[in-house]
């Protein structure tokens, strides 16, 4: 018997979407984070400590995507999220800041005004975001950062258990959380297209900066 799908499938939201589109385009899908995480050879630490400092220069400055996000946000449930965001994440930045310093120097590594230029590149497209005036681009890139965080806290915390170093409880806002201030936009069809293309350039970001890191670990492996 056929089965009318379009009457029995159930209607996807719009935080769901959202939740698909970070697990399945976000940086825990790259094959060079899971090298990393994956590395135990003579260069691990090298590659690890690359990572951490590249990281670092996209997310460690303040303020940063989320913090201007919540400086430029009406109030309302957006702008409470935003603020319980910007206090985890500080958190996060300071780990990651002070994981920088343990880690050692960054790799001596050819390209490397490239690399520059393709971070300052990359922070302007998060900052780009942060400001942007449709309704709820901002949001979108924001609940992405903190989906994809997860992946990358892992990274973070390989490096820094390789370097001895304590590792701080995570605070970042949970999935119910990102949930809920998906949905309180959700009913305003601008806002949910300008959500979505925040979430979708947030996570080309951090696709990007993994590509970097592969081309930097096959650089310094040919020098």
């Amino acid at each position: 018997m056929a089965i009318n799908r379009s009457v029995q499938s159930k209607p996807v939201s719009v935080a769901e979407v959202q939740l698909a589109r970070v697990a399945g385009e976000g940086c825990a899908r790259h094959p060079h984070l899971n090298a990393l995480l994956e590395a135990t050879g003579v260069h691990a630490g090298r590659d690890l400590a690359d990572a951490v400092h590249l990281l670092c220069a996209l997310h460690g400055r303040y303020p940063g995507l989320i913090e201007i996000a919540l400086q430029r946000c009406p109030r309302g449930a957006a702008k409470d999220w935003l603020a319980h965001a910007s206090e985890a994440f500080e958190r996060e930045r300071l780990y990651l800041v002070r994981l920088t310093s343990a880690v050692g120097p960054m790799p001596s590594t050819p390209g490397a005004a490239e690399t520059e230029a393709s971070l300052l590149a990359a922070r302007h497209a998060l900052e780009t975001l942060a400001l942007s005036e449709r309704n709820g681009c901002a949001v979108g890139a924001a609940t992405a950062l903190v989906g994809d965080w997860w992946p990358i806290r892992r990274l973070l915390d390989r490096a820094a258990a390789r370097g001895g170093i304590d590792t701080p409880a995570p605070s970042l806002p949970d999935e119910a959380s990102v949930v809920a201030v998906i949905d309180d936009l959700a009913g305003i069809a601008p806002a949910a297209r300008a959500l979505a293309f925040g979430g979708e350039q947030l996570l080309l970001q951090h696709r990007a900066l993994f590509d970097l890191l592969e081309a930097r670990a096959e650089a310094r492996s040919d020098y």
